[in-house]
């Protein structure tokens, strides 16, 4: 915040996001509202089902519940603070608060991206060295790289934010979104950004295609190993399984890429909301429904804590 305490004259921002909308933002504010709680529910129902069945307490199953928590965080950053400045006709967020803002949701967003990519990696230790997988995931390997996401994250985003922040904003101090993203701020301080820029663009390509490129290459050794596999129907669920994953995936990443992998701040544009909205919204709602939901363990495991009949044994 040195920059804020020496040369910054804006003491706090607007966030335009959707006010061009009108009474559209009511409507906004419905949807993004029941899809907020369909998250909240999903999540924390993903969390519990762990949580209280001692079959799930495995690797896997840790780190969806690691996702679905850090999920829940991120979405409680950028959300309700939407919901509020779609019912209020003032749209202002101070600089303190935006800065807490960006490093918190920069924090869970890079968290996150590593988190996927452990999970890749679990996958591939799993379809690939079944006999071995307790002896390599094993739980010290799995809270280290937890942990490891999580210290690597943060760590990053506290970087960011302080070459953001460090930064002096004179005016105007209307942001272009619905909420402080880097980008979007970096384009209303009134100085030379470039190097500041190119530092954020070579993180964010350690944090987005780095573990994209390790997703990769753990789904091509799953590949080969499901066409070795004799039974055409097997083949057929391991390959819709691993499907629906890759779509997660491309999508989590496509977006980010899109938003972030660009070394100009003069690049973003209007349209920006709108994919923001598939990292921001959309895509924390996937992941519970792809990688637990959708899951047969998850969903015996489910039934049982309901008290709902179901198999005898777990799939």
């Amino acid at each position: 915040m040195r920059g804020f305490n020496k040369t910054t004259v804006v003491t706090q921002f607007i966030l335009v996001g959707f006010s061009s909308l009108g009474e559209l933002q009511l409507l906004l504010f419905v949807i993004f509202f029941l899809l907020y709680l369909t998250i909240l529910l999903a999540n924390v129902t993903i969390m519990t089902v762990i949580r209280l069945h001692r079959t799930l307490h495995t690797p896997m199953y840790g780190f969806l519940f690691i996702l679905s928590f850090s999920e829940s965080c991120y979405t409680f950053v950028i959300i309700p603070q939407l919901l509020v400045h779609l019912l209020s006709e003032t749209k202002t967020i101070s600089f303190v608060a935006c800065a807490t803002q960006l490093f918190f949701f920069l924090g869970f967003a890079c968290t996150n991206c590593f988190l996927i990519a452990v999970m890749g990696y679990d996958r591939y230790v799993a379809i690939c060295h079944p006999l071995r997988y307790t002896l390599i995931m094993n739980k010290r390997l799995g809270l280290g790289l937890v942990s490891l996401s999580g210290v690597t994250g943060f760590f990053i985003a506290l970087v960011a934010t302080n070459l953001i922040c460090d930064m002096p904003f004179c005016g105007p101090n209307r942001i272009n979104h619905y909420f402080c993203d880097m980008a979007p701020v970096i384009k209303l301080a009134c100085t030379d950004t470039h190097v500041k820029e190119l530092v954020l663009f070579s993180l964010s390509i350690l944090v987005i295609m780095v573990p994209f490129l390790l997703i990769l290459i753990s789904y091509g050794f799953i590949v080969n190993t499901i066409l070795k596999i004799p039974s055409a129907e097997g083949k057929r669920k391991a390959f819709a399984t691993c499907a629906s994953h890759l779509t997660v995936v491309f999508v989590h990443y496509g977006c980010a890429s899109i938003i972030y992998l660009r070394p100009k701040s003069k690049s973003a544009s209007d349209k920006d909301e709108l994919v923001a909205v598939t990292y921001t919204v959309v895509t924390p709602l996937l992941n519970p429904l792809v990688y637990s939901l959708r899951n047969q363990e998850v969903k015996t495991a489910l039934k049982r804590v309901l008290g709902m009949p179901g198999e005898n044994k777990m799939s």
